[in-house]
């Protein structure tokens, strides 16, 4: 059930044509939550523009993977986690990863686990992290900034995973067979 139009190229508002074009070139379909946030070309543009920026973070794609699966599966996206299972497939990250982030176990790597651990730690406390939150954190092996590109990382992640909750996004073809539930 969707609650939301999921637009293509020629219903959506002339601001998000480009942006769909863009999605469709990058993917070769324009994915629902793009089609979702068409209605509004300027929330289409931040997500899209979130995502680039957050790519382009000091992370690797594991690390990628695993703020991004932290924040879905605690935000419990229907969409956003069987999306990242697929995408952590194309970015080649080690299944054992995804497994352990769709199913909230430890990850088997220490500096992993950490990063885990503080992205949920700044979602589930709003942001009020202590100081002993942070010198775990950096422990591990990291500074601030990948504190600041974790809130980054959840600024994108916000606009996916409450779009969807309100859209009942329809996942896309490519990932059902990752499909999950909390």
């Amino acid at each position: 059930m969707t609650t939301l139009k999921v637009h293509d190229i020629e219903s959506a508002p002339e601001g998000s044509k480009a942006l769909l074009e863009n999605s469709q070139k990058s993917f070769g379909m324009i994915p629902g939550l793009h089609g979702v946030l068409a209605a509004s070309p300027k929330i289409l543009e931040a997500y899209q523009t979130l995502h680039q920026l957050f790519t382009e973070t000091s992370f690797n794609n594991d690390e990628l993977t695993v703020v991004w699966q932290a924040i879905n599966v605690e935000h419990a996206c229907h969409y956003c986690v069987p999306a990242h299972t697929g995408i952590a497939k194309m970015m080649k990250v080690d299944d054992a990863i995804t497994e352990a982030l769709r199913n909230e176990t430890p990850l088997a790597d220490s500096k992993l686990e950490a990063l885990r651990t503080m992205t949920l730690t700044i979602v589930r406390n709003r942001g009020n992290v202590t100081q002993e939150d942070l010198d775990t954190f950096y422990a591990a092996g990291y500074g601030e900034q990948q504190v600041l590109e974790i809130i980054l990382g959840l600024s994108q992640k916000v606009i996916s995973n409450y779009t969807n909750h309100i859209a009942h996004t329809p996942v896309d073809a490519p990932f059902e067979k990752f499909a999950w539930s909390k």
